[in-house]
């Protein structure tokens, strides 16, 4: 059993609490009927309570794309072939992809992470090469990872947020990259839930029927292998990827920095259930971005008993449903510093 406690991460604190309640009650004294902002309430006090400041702003947003190749890829799981991983990695280092849109357009700094991908991915400013492995093993026959490539990976993803996260900067997006990557984290979920592999496995990049009941037989022989266990890291370990891992090493890494995090699709939100369950106080640092078209996706956010900002139907990965997310956050955050209080704007309250 790998042993997290050697690992070197900091604890998370929790969120404050103290400063949560004030921030409600500044939203109950603005100038709109009680909770009329709805869940942009909810948002604007857990970033205060996360800040630990009735100023809230985001500062500086980050964006870490964590990108990987699995074994398991060989086996047709995905529509597509392992080699899209490292051509992707190529178009967002040229500009060209979805996040790269949205980065710029919502002024995010954007990194690149090679953790694991099979092949080289060249030089580039943006591109932080940290590969563990050129993909992981099959894990239908071993374990995807040793226990010295898990905690390897753990602590890049913890360093990767420390290296490219400036003195003021508060708020990190992450995503991830990888054929094959839904396969392992429907396994994860599998184990970490305890719902029936059916109802967390999906069509990931778009598997027609022939291809969705394959994917299905190769995980239930995978799962057959090496029954799911519970205890958080011998499941990634098993099952995992190196970019998922340094996903959960990131959320840890961040939360511990006291960092908004926006979780992105259904991979980000098993890794964030993952570094939940070796600190709980993880999740009161993420807002999840978006719920995606994998059908899994919905099942595990209720699971963590959380709600997601947007629904779009998007199943794109690479960190496009947390940068979607991020307008909705600031515009929580300004509504929350900027409206007049009803004192203030002489606005006459509701009668008793």
């Amino acid at each position: 059993m790998l042993d997290f406690a050697e690992l070197g991460f900091d604890a998370v604190p929790a969120p404050d609490e103290m400063i949560r309640e004030a921030a409600y009650r500044r939203l109950d004294s603005l100038t709109k009927p009680l909770g009329a902002l709805g869940r942009l309430e909810t948002l604007a006090a857990q970033v205060c309570a996360i800040q630990q400041t009735l100023e809230p702003g985001i500062v500086d947003p980050v964006a870490i794309v964590f990108a990987g190749d699995h074994g398991v890829a060989d086996r047709a799981v995905s529509a597509y072939p392992r080699a899209v991983t490292r051509e992707m990695i190529r178009n967002f280092l040229e500009g060209g992809a979805a996040i790269n849109v949205l980065a710029r357009l919502h002024g995010m700094d954007l990194w690149i992470v090679d953790a694991g991908v099979d092949g080289e991915c060249g030089s580039h400013p943006r591109l932080i090469g940290a590969k563990i492995r050129s993909g992981t093993r099959d894990f239908v026959e071993q374990a995807a990872m040793t226990r010295e490539e898990c905690a390897q990976a753990l602590q890049h993803g913890r360093r990767v947020v420390e290296h490219v996260t400036v003195p003021r900067g508060n708020t990190v997006l992450l995503g991830e990259m990888g054929i094959g990557n839904t396969a392992a984290a429907a396994l994860l979920m599998h184990g970490l839930s305890g719902h029936p592999l059916d109802r967390c496995v999906g069509r990931g990049t778009g598997l027609d029927d022939a291809g969705l009941a394959r994917k299905h037989a190769v995980l239930a022989a995978a799962a057959a292998r090496c029954t799911p266990r519970p205890e958080p890291l011998d499941l990634l370990r098993e099952f995992g990827g190196y970019e998922i891992a340094m996903l959960v090493g990131a959320l840890l890494g961040a939360a511990a920095r006291r960092q908004v995090i926006l979780v992105d699709g259904f991979t980000a939100t098993v890794a964030a259930a993952l570094a939940a369950r070796i600190d709980r106080n993880v999740l009161g640092y993420c807002a999840f971005g978006h719920c995606s078209a994998e059908i899994a996706h919905r099942a595990l956010l209720e699971h963590l008993e959380v709600r997601p900002l947007l629904d779009l139907g998007m199943r794109l990965g690479e960190g496009s449903g947390a940068a979607l997310a991020l307008p909705v956050v600031r515009s929580a955050l300004a509504l929350f510093r900027q409206m007049t209080t009803f004192d203030g704007a002489g606005v006459s309250q509701k009668l008793a």
